[in-house]
């Protein structure tokens, strides 16, 4: 299924030229054209799909090893110190393109890039309070 106006399933399905780092039946893995750090790269399923919270848990299953895969050769190749991996869910979180995405991202010593948050701290009994309305919404989906 795919999205005729989605950029990304654009992209995925090669409409859209991209600098292609890896693909397979079911994803496609791209520098980003605007990217934050040098070799900042875009994990996308082919399929259209608005989010992680809408997927099935087969392409859940599915993504991690490409974006683990894309981890590993980007660490390889670029000798980066580390990595970080994002993927923002609603616009509330950061997302602006609506078609599940992972960033994965190489990361050196002192390159100046940030991803900033302010922590908070819980009041006396809250963690418990939150964690028990989390656990009763598991399930198996």
């Amino acid at each position: 299924m795919k999205d005729e106006n989605c950029i990304f399933c654009k992209l995925a399905s090669g409409e859209i030229p991209s600098t292609t780092l890896y693909e397979d039946e079911d994803f496609r893995v791209f520098l980003d054209i605007a990217p934050a750090v040098r070799g900042h790269a875009i994990v996308v399923p082919k399929q259209h799909m608005a989010d992680l919270l809408t997927v099935s848990c087969d392409t859940s299953e599915k993504i991690l090893p490409v974006v683990s895969k894309t981890a590993r050769a980007m660490k390889d190749a670029l000798g980066c110190d580390g990595i970080n991996i994002l993927q923002n869910n609603g616009e509330a979180a950061g997302q602006s393109i609506f078609h599940l995405h992972f960033h994965v991202l190489p990361r050196y010593k002192d390159d100046n890039f940030t991803i900033p948050w302010k922590t908070l701290t819980y009041n006396s009994g809250e963690a418990e309070e939150i964690a028990a309305k989390i656990r009763g919404h598991f399930s198996d989906n």
